[in-house]
């Protein structure tokens, strides 16, 4: 679809799968487009399965956002057909819940002009006003080896044209990120540390567990593909160390074990059940209130 014209091959690609995200997208693309200059990015939203105003509030942007919609409620639909739409490379693969202002998606795309295949940026969890549980459980969270290292899912990845040829389309699964990562090793993969993408952390336990199911599933679902390197998350038990050897973290290692416990047992139902049906946090996606 297009991409002859020069305009076209030089313009970064920017997909966002948006599954009912009125609230959040208009964060998203606003942080986006801020500084974007004219024809620099080729921004297309797809609207999988919406039952509110996201196409809407997509469209309010006018030109610079492309909107696509489609029935189908899934983040692999719409990360494929985002694809068959995109005209340029470096490609990046947003969430729509996530905010990354184009200086930080200008240094993903540097990064991978200088040589990496994908990159992904620092990630930034807004904590503001949560309840102490919440703050609790990320508090430890955010100490993991693998959110210090950068294999927290960030919510944004950036592919050079080189690194997309590593895959098909993007298949049935729930963690398209970790998926696409599982495909590059060493200098290949780069965490900018220039770069930062903000989520917004969950209001209630009960979107933590949703989550953590979530990610637990999707772990187990990676591993029945014996070829990927799915271990992107270390031993499940690492945290043990990380408390151990931080005092300040001990008064917040029972709500991180507790939900974490009540997560696994989620995630082992489901996978029995082979339920792979998409679970996430729906309280920060709530409107404030007037």
């Amino acid at each position: 679809m297009g991409g002859e014209s020069g305009a076209s091959a030089a313009m970064v690609s920017v997909i966002v799968p948006a599954h009912n995200e009125e609230v959040s997208l208009k964060g998203c693309l606003d942080a986006l487009l801020a500084d974007a200059r004219p024809g620099e990015l080729q921004v297309i939203v797809v609207c999988n399965g919406c039952t509110d105003s996201t196409a809407a509030v997509a469209r309010s942007f006018g030109p610079a956002v492309t909107v696509i919609e489609t029935e189908v409620a899934s983040k692999r639909h719409a990360l494929n057909l985002g694809d068959r739409a995109a005209a340029g490379f470096p490609r990046c693969y947003v969430d729509g819940d996530v905010q990354v202002t184009t200086e930080h998606l200008r240094a993903l795309v540097d990064a991978v002009g200088r040589g990496a295949l994908v990159a992904v940026p620092r990630l930034d969890v807004e904590l503001s006003g949560r309840p102490w549980v919440v703050r609790s459980f990320f508090r430890v969270w955010m100490q993991l080896p693998f959110f210090r290292d950068g294999m927290a899912s960030s919510g944004i990845y950036v592919l050079s044209e080189e690194g997309r040829a590593r895959f098909g389309e993007f298949p049935d699964l729930i963690a398209d990120d970790h998926y696409v990562l599982s495909h590059f090793e060493g200098e290949e993969r780069r965490l900018v540390e220039g770069s930062r993408s903000l989520v917004q952390a969950p209001w209630s336990a009960a979107d933590i567990v949703r989550i953590k199911t979530r990610a637990f599933l999707a772990q187990r679902q990676l591993e029945m593909e014996p070829s990927l390197n799915v271990r992107q998350h270390g031993a499940r038990s690492s945290w043990l160390g990380v408390v151990a050897a931080d005092r300040r973290l001990w008064t917040s290692m029972p709500v991180y074990a507790a939900l974490n416990v009540v997560a696994e047992i989620r995630a082992r139902r489901r996978f029995r059940a082979q339920d792979f049906s998409w679970e996430r946090d729906v309280s920060s996606r709530r409107a404030p209130a007037a």
